[in-house]
């Protein structure tokens, strides 16, 4: 009986070991390989059409997986010039009246600073020469103190801000390698896909093939699934944004909903990167009407992101809701916008393990059982 035990135990000890090697190398190879596991995604996203073009197009095999790359590259790159397009035309309309908003938001400043700043300075200057010199000495201190803790802030912001863009510009070129590599390696996986997968059906059992079969269906659904889910996120968002705009009476109602649904995509921010710069510049310039409506409309925007989200991703992946909500809330808590990505992911191949009875034969071995 202690024997039995001891051996149980140390099979849960192997299988923990052999999981942190596997867990270890997986995340050290990663670092030197990423454009190889991009282009294998990108390879597995394309190969039903490549199928689609091979079988019913009769083109050859590396025909059908070029067209396949160049239709890919062909839509990304349309969709980034729209996106161009129309954040230029954007810009435009702001360069045009920009000047306007900021003629009327300084002379807004100035009779606020007037009627309002100046005589609030009075009062407060008269009541600091009516203290002692201990007060006065202590106050200015404080001062002086938090002007230097905001021009550090400002300046460490500033650097950043700068080291951040250096950071990009450098990277540019590593971009475009891996882009390349990717590409190219996209289209050697596509080509010989079958051959690659003849080759492990030959050295794999027929169980381990039935399970990663099972592993490989989960993945490629859950990653569709992903991708449609965040496209139907934004175009709710759009969708919002522009019926919104237009009830406001907003000039450029589309190009704006288009820009704040692509926006919608940035980490922490997301379309409060364009609405909280933008009400409160209306409320500082004194059109409370647009800054209420502007506020009821980001509300409405925040309020179905954290509604529709959880329930979207659970029914486009095929994960509850529940499960979803938890995975994206711990995500996020432990590794910021990543998690986002990270949980969601986490739990697909959770499931998918789980589906391929991989717990169940790891059970089943930790107890002794064939």
């Amino acid at each position: 009986m202690n024997n039995e035990y001891l051996h149980r135990i140390l099979r849960f000890f192997l299988i923990v070991c052999l999981f942190s090697i596997v867990l270890l190398a997986c995340f050290f190879l990663s670092k030197v390989t990423y454009p190889f596991i991009l282009g294998g995604i990108i390879a597995m996203s394309i190969n039903p059409f490549v199928n689609f073009l091979e079988e019913k197009g009769k083109m050859h095999r590396g025909f059908a997986v070029f067209t396949a790359l160049l239709l890919l590259i062909a839509a990304l790159a349309g969709a980034v010039l729209l996106l161009m397009r129309e954040i230029f035309s954007g810009f435009a309309y702001l360069a045009h009246v920009l000047p306007d908003y900021s003629k009327t938001l300084v002379q807004y400043m100035e009779i606020y600073f007037k009627n309002k700043i100046l005589p609030l300075y009075n009062d407060i200057n008269r009541m600091f020469n009516n203290l002692d010199n201990g007060h006065q000495h202590t106050i200015m201190k404080n001062i002086d103190a938090v002007g230097t803790h905001i021009t550090t802030t400002v300046s460490n912001l500033a650097q950043d801000t700068v080291n951040l863009i250096s950071a990009v510009l450098v990277s540019l070129p590593s971009l475009v390698s891996v882009l390349i590599f990717s590409i190219l390696a996209a289209f050697f996986i596509c080509k010989d896909w079958y051959r690659f997968s003849g080759y492990l059906r030959k050295i794999s059992s027929d169980k381990w093939i039935a399970s990663t079969r099972t592993v490989y269906i989960e993945l490629r659904k859950a990653l569709f699934g992903f991708a449609k889910a965040q496209l139907t996120l934004i175009s709710i968002t759009a969708f919002i944004v522009l019926i919104g705009l237009l009830l406001l009476r907003i000039e450029y109602a589309i190009t704006i909903a288009l820009l704040i649904g692509a926006v919608d995509l940035l980490p922490y921010l997301g379309t409060g990167a364009v609405f909280m710069p933008w009400i409160a510049y209306t409320f500082v310039s004194g059109n409370y009407p647009l800054t209420v409506g502007l506020s009821v409309l980001y509300s409405v925007l925040i309020i179905q992101r954290q509604l529709t989200e959880p329930k979207i991703l659970s029914s486009t992946i095929g994960l509850d809701p529940l499960a979803t909500l938890i995975v994206l809330f711990v995500g996020f808590q432990w590794f910021g916008f990543l998690g986002l990505l990270i949980g969601p992911a986490f739990l697909v191949i959770i499931r998918a393990l789980h589906q391929a009875q991989f717990f169940h034969e790891v059970y089943y071995f930790i107890k002794g059982k064939s």
